[in-house]
């Protein structure tokens, strides 16, 4: 189990994220779900109200996701979102694995905007 300041990170993957970052994330030790293997299919309103009932932090590559949290001013546990078009899904995989073990503790309440040069931090839920 790998905590940050205490609290466990659990994420929940998109079904469009590649198999080779869940793959990095379960090997790191850190508690991830796939939408392909844990539910059948679901939009993207249940997934992010199923990320915040389990307190995972949301892993995807829709851009929609911004819309959902920033226009509606959702709440969340935190969503990584991934715009690498033409990255690898292992070249994916190793950078998304070195910003949870180098930033892990910022991801929580964040909406972080991974390319393949940065990541942008935002701050979510200053609404509520």
């Amino acid at each position: 189990m790998n905590e940050i300041r205490g609290k466990q990170l659990k994420f929940l993957a998109d079904a469009n994220v590649e198999r080779d970052i869940i793959t990095r994330i379960a090997m790191l030790g850190y508690d991830i779900q796939w939408v392909p293997t844990a539910h059948i299919s679901l939009d993207d309103e249940t997934i992010l109200k199923l990320a915040e009932k389990e307190g995972r932090i949301l892993i995807t590559n829709d851009k929609d996701f911004g819309e959902l949290i920033f226009r509606q001013k959702r709440v969340s546990a935190g969503i990584v979102l991934i715009r690498m078009k033409e990255a690898t899904g292992k070249q994916k995989a190793e950078l998304i694995g070195k910003l949870i073990t180098t930033c892990g503790d910022k991801l929580s309440g964040n909406f972080v905007v991974v390319t393949a040069r940065k990541c942008r931090f935002l701050p979510m839920g200053g609404w509520v």
